[in-house]
């Protein structure tokens, strides 16, 4: 069997004939990025292999002279030597999340009605007269005169309920799951003494790019610490078809399943160690993902997601323990999830939807949008909900754009191009030199080069644009470039581009979105004028313009006191559900109530998705504050 040696920090494995040179990095525990899921297409994996060949076949990525240099794409690599390859560093590639406004502290307004639930108990001592069970004592104890209990455990329970009884001198805390209805529970642990003061849950957001939580104290219902970071999947792919396509084997599967677990136990452990509370003290954990990050969390076979007829393994995964998912809590905390939908609306939306007036009885049309990696779309009122998915992309994150970046620190977040000289006038978050460019700014560049005449509809550079301003064709696979911040004014001494390549994964991701909602409202006989309110949501939505965003055409041209911002509408969906009866019963009754479009199978949709590719829209009448803003400017 080759071995594969890995420079720097001299790592080795050994590996079969034939393997992928990625999966032997991956094997010999090291971190590559390789966004488009293996596949080839973002040139993100590059290795140079220093002795030894490998079977190459070649993408288009790297030019000639890089390829003689023993440069290859490690996904379409092929190992059948032993090789040597030497790699970008990877000990500084991990971040920490920015938690936004993920909301911190404080307490809940409502009363807490976790499914878990701590009681203390004086239990009856067992005695001559007294032939009861210890756990029958139990039942005994919880039922105090009324109503019999039906008390079930599982066997390492049970184990330790004698010793636990007897320690405490029978008086004991007992954490219990107890049935929405009914009088069944099941003990999910007991404690000598009192220990009711200290029960705690999580409120878990599983997305695409970013896991966030709340620690929550169950007792007083107060949240005690929030974190958040980077889905440490997104190295395998940016998006949930990238990520799909990578989890081809059951290997890649549990790889993936354990990336996203090493994100969530990273992020509970520093908010156990913010709030001194032991991992072992949570008893609940109410999550919400989308459909194929609930699919990978589980380690279930995504595959048949992104296959005709779309079928997901589940919507509504059972409840389930905390061992069964691998997660820092107590071995039999329970760990609920939000419902899904379908294969690309998952509990993330239906969870989301507890913050609207979609999940109330209004007769008011709203649309609920989640513009994120993938684009969510609902639209409805208290009486009918429809939903659907746009392959959205990860340009409005910042990913797969040429100097794309997250929003942290040193990212470009707003631009302003002067009218008169055709130059970019930027805003740094955290100022300074300026790394690269975000979501937020991306847009904000696409619409004022459009409003200014600098690009066509089409997404094309005007000709009037100079050499000072615009590069063109620099490079293999490259073509026309604005320059946005010169060399000598960026943070890496290189000019930061936006080029005509960007310009066209905005348009198509812009269409994706706006092409659904125009979509799904004519599909049931309606327009953009009958909805009242649209509510935003995810992380990247604090940061659009509303005006600006319109301009593009991302968002339907309507009053901008219709918008709401929602912020994390999943993560604060997955927290009613933590600590609200009422909230995880409303939340399955609304995932039973949407109906589900599948674009993917729709000839209608691909028409509006088509006639979205252009700046708005290539039907102006749908943007009327658009076109008269244009009335004696360039772009009339």
């Amino acid at each position: 069997m080759p071995i594969v040696a890995i420079e720097p920090r001299a790592t080795s494995v050994e590996v079969e004939v034939g393997t992928a040179l990625l999966d032997a990095i991956v094997a010999a525990g090291r971190e590559i990025e390789a966004s488009c899921g293996g596949e080839g297409t973002c040139g993100q994996c590059r290795v140079q292999v220093s002795n030894g060949a490998v079977e190459y076949v070649p993408r288009g990525y790297l030019d000639p002279s890089e390829l003689e240099q023993g440069w290859v794409l490690a996904c379409s690599s092929r190992v059948v030597e032993d090789i040597a390859v030497r790699m970008e560093d990877e000990s500084e590639r991990r971040a920490v999340a920015p938690a936004g406004d993920l909301g911190r502290g404080g307490a809940h307004s409502d009363s807490s009605e976790p499914l878990s639930v701590k009681r203390l108990l004086q239990v009856e001592e067992p005695s001559q007269e007294n032939s009861f069970s210890d756990l029958e004592r139990i039942e005994r104890a919880l039922a105090d005169g009324a109503e019999p209990i039906s008390l079930s455990c599982d066997l390492d329970t049970l184990r330790g309920l004698a010793a636990a009884l007897r320690r405490g001198a029978h008086r004991v805390s007992v954490t219990l799951a107890r049935a929405e209805s009914g009088s069944a529970a099941e003990l999910t642990r007991i404690e000598p003494g009192d220990t009711t003061s200290r029960s705690f849950g999580l409120a878990i957001d599983v997305g695409t790019t970013t896991c966030a939580a709340h620690l929550v104290d169950l007792v007083e219902n107060r949240i005690l610490a929030t974190g958040a970071e980077y889905n440490q999947q997104s190295t395998r792919g940016l998006d949930i078809i990238s990520r799909i396509n990578y989890a081809k084997t059951p290997k890649r599967q549990a790889e993936l399943r354990q990336l996203v677990l090493e994100t969530l136990n990273s992020v509970i452990d520093e908010l156990c160690r913010q709030s001194r509370v032991a991992t072992d003290d949570i008893d609940h954990a109410s999550i919400a993902g989308n459909t194929t990050m609930t699919h990978l969390l589980l380690g279930l076979d995504p595959e048949h997601i992104r296959l005709e007829p779309y079928t997901p393994t589940v919507n509504a995964p059972p409840l389930l323990r905390g061992y069964e998912v691998g997660l820092h809590l107590h071995r039999n905390a329970l760990v609920t999830y939000a419902p899904g939908v379908g294969s690309y609306v998952g509990g993330d939306i239906t969870a989301g939807l507890l913050q609207t007036a979609l999940a109330s009885e209004r007769e008011e049309i709203s649309l609920f949008l989640d513009v994120g990696t993938n684009g969510e779309i609902v639209v409805g009122n208290g009486e009918w909900l429809m939903a659907c998915a746009a392959s959205a992309g990860p340009a409005f994150e910042g990913r797969g754009v040429r100097c794309g970046m997250r929003a942290d620190a040193g990212a470009i977040e707003r631009v302003h191009v002067d009218p008169n000289s055709g130059r970019a006038e930027v805003s740094v978050i955290g100022g300074g030199g300026p790394k690269g460019i975000c979501g937020s700014g991306v847009i904000d560049l696409l619409a004022e080069l459009w409003s200014v005449g600098l690009i066509d509809s089409a997404g094309r550079f005007a000709d009037s644009l100079g050499g000072e301003l615009l590069r063109k064709d620099d490079g293999p696979g490259r073509n026309a470039a604005y320059i946005v911040v010169p060399a000598k004014a960026s943070a890496s001494g290189q000019d930061i581009l936006f080029d005509e390549r960007d310009i066209q994964s905005l348009l198509r991701t812009k269409a994706a979105v706006y092409g659904a909602c125009s979509f799904m409202l004519k599909s049931i006989g309606l327009g953009f004028g009958a909805v009242k309110r649209v509510y935003v949501a995810g992380g990247f939505g604090r940061f659009l313009d509303l005006e600006k965003s319109i301009t593009i055409g991302l968002l339907p041209d309507l009053p901008l006191e219709s918008f709401v911002y929602l912020g994390n509408s999943s993560l604060a969906g997955a927290h009613a559900m933590l600590t609200r009866r009422a909230a995880r019963m409303r939340v399955r009754e609304l995932a039973d109530r949407v109906t589900y479009l599948e674009l993917n199978v729709s000839p209608a949709y691909m028409d509006e998705y088509t006639a979205a590719l252009f700046l708005p829209h290539t039907d102006l009448e749908q943007f009327p504050s658009v076109k008269r803003t244009m009335k004696g400017t360039a772009r009339e």
